[in-house]
């Protein structure tokens, strides 16, 4: 049964993969709500626009009534105390990932000390899996097709052909 707590997930998402659906999914049933919070990413040169990544987002989480997706801009802590956050959850895929998340949870904990970031680990199959590699091996031609949604694959293929234009 979730607790009666919300949760973010903070990323860029871009686009979202199996691995985030994953930990999405198994978040949802640990809190009461969950917020995706997707970064405006202004530091970032993403494929998708803000809107086209809360899109697949909310596509790919649909049967996840407590999950929702909203924009964020500027500390993520900020976002989660607004919205009376309790938790934020972070993937771990490997050690490299929790130095650089243990490291990031110290300084958000120092920032906002109600909020506990509480770590997940994918399924193994889903453990290599990084939005990333996902486009670098999608915009090289291959297929990349197992680590994402079908219709995130779609529209994956669909925005490299047009950008190719």
């Amino acid at each position: 049964m979730a607790l009666d707590v919300h949760a973010i997930y903070p990323g860029t998402f871009d686009p979202i993969t199996l691995g985030h659906e994953d930990l999405l999914r198994r978040a949802a049933q640990l809190f009461g709500r969950v917020t995706v919070a997707v970064a405006m990413a202004h530091h970032k040169k993403t494929l998708f626009s803000l809107e086209e990544r809360m899109d697949m987002v909310r596509q790919a989480l649909q049967d996840c009534p407590q999950v929702q997706v909203e924009p964020f801009e500027g500390l993520v802590t900020e976002f989660a105390a607004a919205r009376g956050a309790q938790a934020m959850v972070r993937g771990l895929r490997s050690g490299t990932d929790f130095d650089y998340e243990a490291q990031l949870a110290g300084m958000n904990r120092a920032l906002q000390p109600q909020i506990d970031t509480v770590f997940l680990t994918p399924a193994s199959q889903y453990q290599h899996i990084s939005s990333t590699l996902v486009r670098e091996i999608a915009t090289l031609g291959g297929d990349a097709a197992q680590f994402v949604s079908p219709a995130v694959w779609d529209r994956l293929v669909h925005k490299l052909r047009a950008n190719a234009r």
